[in-house]
């Protein structure tokens, strides 16, 4: 899966990186080499607490034969 990232000094000259695939995942570093590694554990944990509260919301009817599901996420919030 590939993640577009944008990363972009601030003030201090720190490096701020985000993930503009997923709204709400940043995360920054002092060098870019940090930032880089710093947004790759912030993607990877945004994508483990979405799973998450996927699957908490997630529930299964009971059915006698056979049950097709389709699951839209696209128009959930997270925090």
């Amino acid at each position: 899966m590939k993640f577009h990232i944008t990363i972009e000094r601030d003030d201090e000259g720190r490096y701020v990186a985000e993930c503009t695939d997923l709204p709400g995942c940043l995360s920054e570093g002092c060098t870019l080499e940090e930032a880089m590694a710093n947004i790759s554990e912030a993607i990877i944990g945004c994508l483990k607490s979405r799973l998450k509260i996927a699957g908490e919301n997630f529930k299964v009817p009971t059915f006698d034969q056979k049950l097709d599901i389709s699951i839209d996420v696209t128009e959930m919030t997270y925090a």
